[in-house]
């Protein structure tokens, strides 16, 4: 692997400035006004694939955004890898807050901003540059196939018909994803799980208009008023969701496990600190690597009603309403909380209002085993780049659709992420440290050399 890494050296530059021209369009696939970004994105990406070495890449449509496929064919007796990762990024409100523009990434204190620089366009272009340097150096020992998509931000919906449509085209012995973080660079890990996902939207109805504050204040069901009280009443005070048979299908970690998983470095006060926050929060009883790791939990993501524009305009609002999602754990089926979450919220909602739910969309929880050829792999290639053996982590974020490549293709993933908490993923000022894209550009190489050599 000497020729790659000389390769890389050499080009390094040149791959964080091919990364900036992909970080500067706003592929939102959230938001329908940039449909027109998705498909200049998905184009980009294709043929920078070619130009890396790809035999083959190709735009395809899917009933929504596009999947960006390319593949490398260097023996049909070799092992393959099908490397999937997302173009679409989360949306960049409140945009008040980023220090620079989203979409005209800079280079500062040894870390590219910009929306997208680790979720997930950093780390996807690591793969397609590390495939570069394999391919320009004649280093490549597997067949190489990428899945690129779309919408994984808003559920991945197209991707599952489109595995299903093209299962041979996809055939691979693994899914390669960096989608996922590490512990620190200090204490590398590799992601063997992550929380499953119920997404939910609901509205609160009362009056048929805007209304009076004061000439009908305290005589008619204000629908903000309700909306709150039905969300602060999902969490009781010991931090567990009120939802009944929520937790039914939850496995209990015995005593053992539970010691096991809370061995991994964690400092309860630079948490904090980091954060800046006076303390944390969550179900009583389990520290906070379980809460955000082996624990489901419910959260409001966003909530609005009424006036909220300059000013003061005294009104009860005729609507309000929220977006709730719900993190799950091995065992909980997402379709099934959420049927449990909308029949419950209507349950406690009072004759004075109406509500109307909605499940926008959800996924199952997934486990990585880590006796797998692919798992020691790339612990052998992160122990040899990082000096010290990495450690099995349960994320608590989701990635939807990697549950479904395994009941739909039959295919394991492997989750080698290489994003840091301080990266601030789906907030304002993303970031991507400039190490991490070096480390993970050494890694993928010798991930590859080494998954070739396992039985």
């Amino acid at each position: 692997m000497d020729k790659v890494k000389v390769y890389v050296e050499a080009n390094k530059d040149r791959f964080i400035k091919e990364l900036f021209d992909l970080l500067r369009i706003p592929s939102i696939s959230a938001q329908s006004e940039h449909r027109p970004d998705m498909q200049r994105c998905a184009e980009f990406l294709a043929a920078a694939l070619v130009e890396a070495g790809a035999d083959r890449a190709e735009v395809m449509p899917t009933a929504g955004n596009p999947v960006v496929y390319a593949e490398k064919i260097i023996d049909p007796k070799a092992r393959t890898v099908l490397v999937y990762g997302h173009y679409d990024v989360m949306p960049v409100d409140p945009r008040g807050e980023w220090r620079t523009d989203p979409f005209e990434p800079v280079l500062r204190d040894g870390r590219i901003w910009g929306r997208g620089a680790d979720d997930d366009k950093g780390q996807l272009w690591m793969h397609a540059k590390a495939f570069e340097a394999m391919c320009a150096t004649d280093s490549l020992p597997c067949n190489v196939k990428f899945m690129l998509e779309g919408e994984e931000e808003i559920g991945s919906a197209s991707l599952y018909d489109f595995c299903r449509t093209h299962r041979k085209l996809l055939k691979a012995d693994i899914i390669l994803v960096s989608d996922t973080s590490m512990l620190s660079m200090q204490t590398p890990s590799i992601t063997c799980g992550l929380r499953g996902l119920a997404y939910m939207e609901v509205e609160v109805t009362g009056p048929d208009k805007d209304l009076h504050s004061g000439l009908f204040g305290g005589a008619v069901a204000n629908p903000a008023n309700v909306l709150t009280r039905l969300v602060a009443g999902l969490i009781d005070a010991d931090g567990r969701v009120t939802i009944p048979g929520f937790y039914d299908d939850v496995r209990e970690l015995t005593p053992a496990e539970r010691r096991a998983f809370n061995r991994a470095p964690f400092s309860l006060a630079a948490y904090k600190k980091s954060l800046k926050i006076g303390d944390v929060e969550g179900e009583a009883g389990y520290t906070t690597l379980e809460r955000t790791g082996v624990r489901p939990s419910l959260d409001v993501n966003g909530i609005w009603g009424g006036y909220t524009g300059e000013g003061t305009k005294t009104v009860i609002p005729s609507k309000a309403s929220a977006k709730i999602s719900m993190r799950l754990v091995p065992n909980q089926d997402f379709r099934k909380i959420s049927k449990l979450f909308e029949r419950h919220f209507k349950a406690i909602a009072p004759r004075s209002v109406k509500v109307c739910v909605k499940s926008l969309h959800g996924g199952m929880p997934y486990v990585s085993p880590t006796d797998m050829p692919a798992y020691k792999a790339a612990e052998r290639a992160v122990a040899e780049v990082f000096g010290r053996k990495p450690l099995p982590f349960y994320s608590g974020g989701s990635i939807p659709i990697i549950s479904g490549f395994e009941s739909i293709l039959g295919i394991k993933s492997l989750l080698i992420g290489f994003g840091l908490a301080e990266d601030a993923i789906h907030s304002p000022n993303e970031s991507f440290g400039l190490e991490q894209f070096e480390r993970g550009l050494a890694t993928i190489p010798l991930f590859y050399k080494y998954f070739a050599q396992s039985r």
